[in-house]
């Protein structure tokens, strides 16, 4: 039978144990907590200058660069930029400055990459009722190859479609590009899925 002294030590180990508990796994300070939040500060879709201050009425918009899964493979990658109707003016252009801008730092880590070439940039990109123009350097289309063509082409594709709903056309250097590249490979506009001509 246990004593008056036995029960009240039991009742302040099981007090003790549970003030230790809530401490060690529920506090802002704990370990547990503080692994998580360095997990989600390295989250490539959010861009780590807006993770202190995010709040849920602001607006990202997606652009796309190319990543790999856990196979190797690459992929089209949607990564989140920041945006604001009254500073960063219409979303298309603004979504085409963040593409030609390139991954972040922190993405770079990550193996995220563009094959859009350094020395890019964007001339214009005017939108009308009918559709929408994007005009860029002649950059754009120098280097890399075939391959480097069909990944700058898509990722440029795909970022447009994801920021307007009208017929995107691509120029370069102020002219409509039929043909683009040293290899004259032909391209279908307005952009879509189906930009090459095969």
């Amino acid at each position: 039978m246990m004593t008056n002294n036995t029960k009240v030590a039991i009742i302040v180990l099981i007090l003790i144990t549970i003030g230790y508990v809530k401490y060690a796994f529920f506090s802002p300070n704990s370990s547990v907590n503080s692994n998580l939040e360095e997990v989600q500060s390295e989250t490539i879709d959010e861009p780590e200058e807006d993770k202190a201050s995010s709040k849920k009425d602001e607006t990202y918009i997606n652009v796309f660069f190319i990543g790999k899964n856990e196979a190797g493979e690459e992929y089209y990658r949607a990564v989140k930029r920041k945006y604001d109707k009254n500073e960063n003016g219409p979303q298309l252009s603004f979504a085409m400055s963040r593409l030609i801008e390139g991954p972040s730092q922190i993405e770079k880590e990550k193996g995220i990459y563009s094959e859009i070439p350094e020395g890019t940039n964007v001339i214009s990109v005017v939108e009308t009722d009918k559709k929408a123009i994007i005009n860029l350097t002649s950059a754009f289309e120098q280097g890399g190859g075939t391959d480097g063509l069909y990944k700058r082409l898509y990722q440029l594709v795909k970022t447009a479609n994801k920021n307007t709903k009208l017929p995107v056309y691509l120029y370069i250097d102020n002219k409509q590009a039929d043909v683009i590249g040293g290899e004259g490979l032909m391209i279908n506009q307005p952009l879509n899925e189906r930009v090459f001509n095969e």
